[in-house]
């Protein structure tokens, strides 16, 4: 069983990874934009209440996706683990997904942090070409994440596995493997 979070702040690679990840480690790779996109499209009613939220740029309210999750973990190919990417985001989450688990009679094996510095995230962010991506807003996501993101690595400290995030994407692949310690 694999049960991973991957964190770290924007740009870090932390979807990239978990895309790369999951077919090493035979885990899908669960984001929470693919099922807001997921849950939208289908025009479910969690879909069309998280769009309502999206629609006006706010965050989709904890209880959708908590709710959001937790159904998706239900599914059949989540049941021998599973990689999760932009779940948790705060410590409330993290409660939420620990209780979760433990309706299972499981917890996490790891939280994998990818470790990149601040100004190779801003310089990956600026090279992506994204018109909203000005380094003013890069900056101000980079501090969003230390206050509400980054409190999950105190939440989890003893399964916390840090990462060295710079590297090309087979290089940090080997690096995130050999510290969970299943080379694959």
């Amino acid at each position: 069983m694999t049960r991973v979070v991957l964190v770290g702040p924007p740009g870090a690679g932390k979807g990239t990874q978990a895309a790369a990840l999951s077919d090493r480690l035979g885990v899908p790779h669960i984001s929470t934009g693919d099922l807001f996109r997921g849950h939208v499209g289908q025009q479910t009613p969690l879909g069309q209440e998280a769009k309502r939220y999206l629609d006006s740029g706010e965050l989709v309210p904890d209880s959708v996706t908590n709710e959001m999750v937790r159904e998706r973990l239900t599914e059949p190919d989540a049941a021998n683990g599973f990689l999760l990417d932009g779940f948790p985001r705060n410590t409330k989450q993290a409660e939420v997904l620990g209780g979760m688990l433990a309706e299972k009679d499981t917890a996490l094996d790891a939280v994998v942090e990818l470790q990149v510095p601040e100004d190779q995230l801003v310089a990956r962010l600026l090279d992506r070409g994204r018109t909203d991506d000005t380094e003013d807003v890069i900056r101000r996501r980079q501090q969003v994440y230390r206050s509400e993101t980054a409190p999950l690595l105190e939440f989890y400290s003893d399964i916390v596995v840090p990462v060295d995030g710079v590297g090309d994407i087979d290089e940090v692949s080997t690096r995130v493997l050999d510290a969970l310690g299943k080379r694959a």
